[in-house]
């Protein structure tokens, strides 16, 4: 595991929404798509509300690169599957950051979406 710059760490984790591209086989970069980010302990996930079948989730697969933008930060990383460990804390954070809006936040901890958990390491 790669370790987060602190202040990019907390920056991103603050952002209320991210942009990911991922690198696709040829090596330039699909067109960004915005969702929620959360922080667990020093890490930073994302997830897809259609699991494994969402199209920008399965854009990781291919190189799991890409770039991340968020709150003036912007970083090449690396996808990486999370284990299913993590996902009781990467839950947590979601409920957290975004349990007020009720009926939204419902459809990142389904099983289907917890599948898609995706953790970013800077590189």
């Amino acid at each position: 595991m790669t370790d987060w710059n602190g202040t990019d760490l907390e920056k991103i984790a603050a952002a209320e929404e991210l942009d990911l591209a991922s690198q696709r086989a040829n090596g330039t970069l699909r067109d960004p798509v915005t969702m929620w980010v959360v922080r667990s302990g020093d890490q930073l996930y994302v997830r897809s509300v259609k699991g494994t079948d969402g199209p920008w989730y399965r854009g990781t697969q291919s190189r799991h690169q890409g770039r991340i933008q968020a709150a003036g930060v912007r970083l090449n990383v690396t996808f990486h599957p999370a284990d299913a460990g993590e996902y009781p804390g990467v839950d947590a954070a979601y409920r957290e950051k975004y349990g007020h809006y009720t009926s939204i936040v419902e459809h990142v901890l389904t099983d289907r979406s917890r599948a898609s958990t995706l953790r970013l390491e800077p590189r």
